[in-house]
């Protein structure tokens, strides 16, 4: 399979911003690059047309939904998940590792793989590296992700090392099972420094043909989050593409991409949209507010989508508050393009040798999301008891 990285332009120093071409045999990716979620092979509530209309160069699919349902071999039979959903471009699947660990209750882990029941019908099913891969070879995917073991970020010590050391036998036996896919290999630790520090130093090693960074953004603290992507960028290969996973937030993209990270995705963008909150420069706004009913403005005059380039927000307004579906389609074409743009604004700022600058002036306009709402918002969605799409929630 066609996998290559090339790094274009930016810092050399491994927790520099830089800009990047990663080849595949269905195209190029821009890094910086935001990957849309199409959990079920679907972006929620946009076609494959609107979603290529942001600019987007790679979409996300997730195994263990597809294996799920509608089975990976049927998939198969029907050409692949890229004719299934007809998107020609790269697409990447994430395994389902956080989506399995999700299930708590339901699940109980060996070192063989991950015994849980369905989260749709309660069957019983055991999921092991090597089904992860099989399902993501028969989906046809351009990048696949190994299975990890993923835990909360502040997981105990003990617990977290135990955690780090299984996934690094995992992904030998992902990598063995499917030689053939370009396999990143996933970086764990929780928020322990050493920890992070030699799950990256023996994933490094491993000579994988790119690096993930999970099991962040599950309920630490922006802080904590920051300095365990910090510590993992400095110990990885300059060489490689690095995708820090689950993480969607605009600013989190910019302070991430100051750190040597290529690669994000995130259900976030999507999910907002569709409770009528949308991304600009100075923050999120929530477009159902009585005080955009008679606005005449476009939602973001620095914006090229089609919401903003053909509606007022006193119309987005009003589709809102009447639950009409355009309204979701608008904004979930909105927010995917925001992010979009942002990689595209960020990848301009490097290559000029400016980023410090935009990102200081970005971080400088947009209000961030208070971290104990932020932290109770998300613990609203996880209690909703379904394992969410994507990378991590």
């Amino acid at each position: 399979m066609t996998f290559a990285f090339q790094r274009l332009g930016g810092s050399d120093d491994p927790v520099g911003p830089r800009t990047g071409r990663i080849t595949t045999g269905r195209g190029e990716i821009r890094t910086p690059a935001f990957m849309p979620v199409g959990t079920l092979a679907t972006v929620k509530a946009v076609s494959p047309d609107e979603v290529r209309s942001t600019g987007a160069d790679i979409l996300l699919v997730n195994a263990y939904h597809l294996y799920l349902r509608p089975g990976h071999a049927l998939v198969e039979r029907l050409g692949g998940v890229h004719r299934f959903m007809d998107w020609s471009g790269p697409i990447l699947s994430d395994s389902g590792g956080f989506q399995v660990f999700s299930l708590a209750g339901l699940r109980k882990v060996t070192e063989e793989g991950v015994r849980f029941r369905s989260h749709i019908d309660g069957s019983e099913h055991f999921y092991t590296p090597e089904l992860a891969m099989e399902v993501q070879a028969a989906l046809g995917v351009d990048i696949a992700m190994p299975l990890d073991h993923v835990l909360p970020g502040e997981s105990q010590f003990e617990a977290a090392k135990e955690a780090v050391e299984r996934t690094l036998r995992w992904f030998e036996r992902c990598r063995s099972a499917r030689p053939e896919l370009a396999t990143f290999a996933i970086v764990q630790g929780g928020i322990h420094q050493d920890l992070r520090v030699m799950h990256a130093r023996a994933a490094a090693a491993m000579d994988a043909p790119g690096y993930s960074i999970g099991g962040l953004s599950v309920g630490e603290s922006k802080d904590s989050m920051w300095a365990m992507t910090e510590v993992v960028t400095r110990e990885l290969p300059v060489e490689k593409p690095r995708y820090l996973m689950g993480v969607g937030s605009p600013e989190d993209l910019v302070n991430a991409v100051g750190r040597g990270v290529d690669m994000f995705d995130c259900v976030l963008a999507t999910r907002l949209a569709r409770n009528g909150t949308i991304f600009t420069d100075t923050g999120r706004a929530n477009i159902r507010n009585a005080r955009f009913r008679e606005d005449p403005s476009p939602v973001d005059p620095g914006c090229d989508c089609a919401m903003c380039s053909h509606f007022t927000m006193a119309y987005v307004h009003h589709l809102f508050r009447n639950a009409e579906l355009l309204g979701y389609r608008l904004a979930t074409i909105h927010n995917i393009r925001y992010l979009v743009r942002l990689t595209e604004r960020m990848r301009e700022a490097i290559d000029g040798g400016r980023y410090g600058e935009f990102a200081e002036d970005y971080l400088g306009r947009y209000r961030a999301v208070d971290e104990g709402v932020r932290r109770e918002q998300k613990a609203k969605w996880v209690e909703r008891g379904r394992p969410e799409g994507g990378a991590r929630p």
